[in-house]
């Protein structure tokens, strides 16, 4: 079986940030207990967004981060990388936050998935897919419910 295991955090609130700004707190506390994080979205603009997100989002929180081929020759602790971009997250193999539509083709060399549920229809039928791929893999998954006043 594999040893892999996946977090699923389902959303209560449906602002459009909610995803984002969850996806920096999750990444502040595990910046906070020395994980490295490849978190990984859709495209070059939300992998720009999210970084410059980081930088904001709680004004006493610094995470050490830059998009994937950005900044110093020995990375920090939490990468930010796309589709289209990331295909071999060198050196990167603890935890994938996976906030793109699709499951990228080097997941399972990750100890741990984070995927965030949107409240949304659309986003949660793509998270179901996502769901069903993990467990026919084998991956030991958990559910999250997060209440509204947690996503801020």
């Amino acid at each position: 079986m594999n040893q892999t295991s996946v977090d699923f955090y389902l959303l209560e609130d449906s602002t459009d940030d909610a995803k984002w700004l969850l996806a920096c707190r999750l990444a502040e506390k595990a910046y906070l207990r020395r994980h490295q994080v490849l978190i990984y979205c859709d495209c070059q603009d939300t992998a720009e967004m999210l970084d410059e997100l980081m930088w904001i989002f709680k004004e006493n929180s610094f995470i050490p981060h830059n998009i994937q081929g950005e900044g110093p020759n020995s990375p920090p602790p939490i990468q930010i990388g796309y589709a289209g971009y990331t295909t071999d997250p060198t050196g990167f193999s603890d935890i994938l936050f996976n906030l793109s539509d699709e499951i990228p083709v080097f997941h399972q060399r990750f100890k741990r998935i984070i995927e965030i549920v949107p409240h949304n229809d659309l986003e949660k039928e793509i998270s179901r897919e996502h769901y069903r791929q993990y467990r026919i893999s084998g991956f030991k998954i958990q559910t999250h419910a997060i209440p509204l006043k947690e996503t801020t």
